[in-house]
């Protein structure tokens, strides 16, 4: 009997290896190899493709003139999600959302659905859930009523694609790309050659058909979306839903986008009716906000959105040799060095202090300009000392303790005289206004605005 030949493929890179090893050389990682079965020999085949192959139709540039039928965006039915697209969603058009498991990819994605089946036929495909539960969530979320919402549930992309071709569906929704499967690759669904496979599928299909189609991704542990590099290049958008599963705010942002901006944001939260827009998420995360030494309210950025947002900040003497550093919402790389900072630039000693950052409101923060708020949360909780009430601060802190100017001031300030602010701590660089006080740098921040 012929022993069947196989190989062993690396699921972060594609890379091939004749035999198993526990570290891919290719990519670096490790326990990534799966043993698969090889479906053709491609070498051959690549040989003989340059004399298969028919010559292009070309044409100038100037006379490619787009369809305004096809041009037309669709509505989603959020305004704010609207606004992340770049004016809806494009028709033809491939869109993969990722996000942690439980967040409410399914959510939104019916309640989408439910909204654009007013106008245009809608196909919900779930590799995960039967017809049963999909119901139960429609029911619950009021998006069972509608004749043009259609389901199936399947895990093959050859039927799926024959299904987006023959009818006539204005949005289909796949959920979840790493379940669906090639009926010519012997691999398991998730494998590195299915997901490239049946994207490749699923994207051909849409294109031709002129049919918008919403992939849902799984992500790793660390955050990334599962599966090969390739299939974020291979989509035309890339959205990414963030926040706490259990709770807050939840924030929907586009990492990829070939018809409009990546620097918008929507913001979420969950209700037993589905997901709503927040409509004043500033007002929301200082509502039960408390005047105490280690509060201090940051005017960031969520995109191109202002946002206020409440740091807090708790300093106790360490019961141990080393001192403990905890962040939640804040990259804690970013926190050690801005203690190191304080501590060299400032007569504030914590290396016998263990250090608690929160984030009020689950929101994950990537703007520098929160350096500023971080640091005099800290020394106001450590120093027992607070912030007077009316005061808002933003600004970027370098290795040298200076305080660096930040994008979008005038939104910052904007916002928070909305709110009732009355100054904002910021570096000397923004505006000149009477609304801003300029600090030049965090020791003379400290001095001029903890008080008693």
């Amino acid at each position: 009997m012929v022993k069947v030949k196989t190989q062993f493929v690396c699921q972060q890179c594609g890379a091939t290896y004749g035999k198993w090893q526990g570290r891919c050389d290719n990519c670096g990682e490790w326990n990534t190899l799966i043993e698969q079965v090889p479906t053709s020999t491609a070498q051959s085949s690549v040989a003989k493709a340059g004399q298969s192959g028919k010559k292009l139709n070309v044409q100038p540039i100037k006379d490619a003139k787009a369809d305004t039928k096809n041009s037309k965006r669709i509505s989603t039915g959020v305004e704010d999600l609207d606004t992340v697209l770049g004016g809806g969603i494009v028709r033809g058009s491939v869109t993969l959302l990722a996000g942690q498991p439980g967040i409410g990819k399914s959510t939104i994605l019916l309640q989408l659905a439910a909204h654009i089946a007013k106008d245009h036929p809608v196909l919900y495909i779930s590799g995960e859930e039967s017809a049963h539960q999909v119901a139960l969530r429609a029911s619950r979320l009021g998006a069972d009523t509608n004749e043009r919402l259609d389901f199936a549930a399947s895990t093959s992309a050859n039927d799926i694609a024959a299904t987006i071709q023959d009818g006539g569906y204005g949005l289909v929704i796949v959920d979840s790309i790493q379940t669906m499967s090639v009926d010519e690759m012997t691999s398991a669904p998730g494998t590195v050659s299915q997901i490239t496979n049946s994207s490749n599928v699923l994207i051909r299909a849409a294109k031709s058909a002129g049919s918008a189609v919403i992939l849902v991704g799984h992500v790793t542990k660390e955050g990334s979306i599962a599966g090969p590099k390739v299939l974020e290049h291979l989509v035309d958008v890339v959205l990414q839903f963030e926040g706490d599963r259990y709770g807050g705010f939840k924030v929907v942002r586009a990492a990829k986008n070939r018809f409009g901006s990546t620097s918008e944001a929507a913001i979420f939260e969950m209700y037993e009716q589905g997901l709503r827009v927040v409509e004043n998420p500033s007002a929301a995360l200082l509502a039960e906000r408390q005047s105490a030494d280690g509060s201090v309210v940051l005017a960031t950025l969520e995109g191109t959105r202002p946002l206020l947002v409440e740091i807090q900040a708790l300093v106790n003497p360490t019961s141990f040799g080393y001192p403990k550093r905890t962040a939640s919402g804040f990259d804690l790389n970013r926190l050690n060095l801005l203690i190191a900072v304080l501590e060299r630039r400032t007569k504030l000693n914590l290396s016998d202090k263990d250090i608690y950052i929160n984030v009020v409101g689950g929101l994950k923060l990537v703007d520098q300009a929160a350096d500023l708020a971080i640091c005099m949360a800290i020394a106001s909780a450590a120093a027992g000392k607070r912030i007077e009430d009316d005061v808002v601060v933003f600004g970027e802190v370098g290795l040298g303790g200076e305080i660096r100017t930040v994008i979008g001031a005038d939104k910052r300030i904007a916002e928070a005289k909305k709110l009732g602010f009355k100054r904002a701590v910021a570096p000397k660089q923004s505006q000149k206004n009477e609304f801003i006080t300029p600090v030049g740098d965090v020791r003379a921040a400290l001095i001029d605005y903890l008080r008693q």
